[in-house]
């Protein structure tokens, strides 16, 4: 079809290519491509060995002194099953107005109408303002060799970007009503009771871990641990998984399991979330004479951008775009902004997500353009908010 715009065809050739974490599949290749015809410097960074290596590009153009950056992941999560598809998913194609794809809300389609945004800015802007895009492969997985170590290397070669825009999926109902202005922390343990296995009609030989583990879980089955604060709604906790190592119903099981995630506030830290948790644990263990085994894993730590110049100007861009006025909000799971804040005051907003990692996941095409449109005019009102 010749007559989808540029972003939209953009984000075709994008979602064409089938970048499962930790594969980059030729995306990053097209947007070198597309980047260096209108000026931008590219480097490549390749964080990690063997399978956990991760390929990244970093792209930058102008001079500044004023620097405004664009983030976003190539990566996509698994299709699973082909025939559940109402399209191929990495085929791009467009019903209804539609583009379906793996990818085509988040976040290919953001990268691409960033990329378009620039492209209408140079026509019309005379600033010498810098343009950089932190682009990485490893967003949905672990994070552990993308935009982390890409952040690592921009403090290292002193390129720190005035405030930055992560192209996220943000949008709730329709393009512009949501902005992510920071993000909650996530903390996960694994808990192993270790009682004394038995016949289920001799409790009095055994020491069933179960009850124990029950009672180690109160403080966090389905539970609300704060009452929020400004930026953020109260800290949640939930069990996520239950086993012991029996599989009969005759016998009392030596091990009890569970596993539980808390998705916390600026009010905890993961440090003082475990040491809570883990007093709490070995007073319980102490009273019912078992012992226990805590796992934790924590890959990202709470942020909150301050409502301010950032927030000010993209919602000023949105209203300008669609007439909505945007909503500050912190809800949701984890970005790569959690890293990125440590750069630079940064905010999440993009397309409407409702269908990202869905089987037929898809985007509006006009929004698409009108997210290429906000992106451009935010460019503008950054260029207008500093003198050269």
């Amino acid at each position: 079809m010749s007559d989808l715009s540029y972003a939209v065809q953009l984000a075709q050739k994008l979602i064409r290519c089938p970048s499962i974490t930790p594969e980059e599949a030729g995306t990053l290749d097209l947007l070198e491509v597309e980047l260096t015809q209108v000026g931008f410097n590219c480097t490549r960074l390749v964080f990690g060995e063997g399978k956990d290596k991760i390929d990244n590009l970093y792209a930058e153009l102008g001079e500044g002194p004023a620097h405004f950056a664009f983030a976003g992941h190539v990566d996509v999560v698994p299709v699973g099953r082909l025939a559940d598809w109402q399209f191929d998913p990495f085929q791009a194609e467009i019903k209804d107005g539609f583009l379906y794809g793996r990818g085509a809300a988040d976040m290919k389609s953001g990268i691409a109408a960033f990329v378009s945004a620039i492209r209408q800015w140079q026509e019309s802007s005379k600033k010498q303002t810098k343009i950089s895009l932190i682009i990485t492969g490893d967003e949905e997985a672990d994070a552990i060799n993308g935009t982390s170590k890409l952040i690592d290397w921009m403090r290292q070669n002193d390129i720190f970007p005035d405030m930055c825009i992560v192209a996220e999926p943000t949008s709730q109902i329709r393009i512009g009503d949501n902005i992510r202005n920071g993000r909650r922390g996530s903390l996960s343990g694994s808990l192993t009771v270790t009682g004394q296995q038995g016949h289920v009609a001799y409790p009095d030989l055994a020491r069933n871990p179960t009850l124990t583990l029950m009672k180690m879980l109160a403080p966090i089955t389905s539970t609300k641990l704060d009452g929020g604060n400004a930026y953020f709604g109260p800290s949640t906790a939930e069990v996520t998984g239950l086993s012991t190592s029996s599989s009969i119903t005759n016998v009392i099981p030596l091990n009890a399991n569970a596993m539980f995630n808390i998705r916390f506030n600026t009010e905890h830290t993961k440090e003082t979330l475990q040491g809570w948790l883990e007093d709490h644990f070995k007073r319980i263990a102490t009273k019912y004479e078992v012992r226990f085994e805590i796992k934790w894993k924590s890959n990202a730590a709470p942020f909150a951008t301050e409502a301010g110049k950032l927030t000010e100007l993209l919602r000023k861009a949105i209203k300008a775009q669609t007439g909505v006025i945007a909503e500050l909000s912190t809800t949701g799971g984890t970005s790569d902004a959690r890293f990125i804040t440590n750069l630079c005051p940064v905010a999440e907003f993009g397309l409407v997500g409702k269908t990202m990692h869905q089987i037929d996941e898809k985007v509006l095409i006009d929004d698409i353009d009108i997210l290429a449109n906000i992106y451009e005019d935010m460019l503008h009102r950054f260029d207008a908010n500093h003198e050269y």
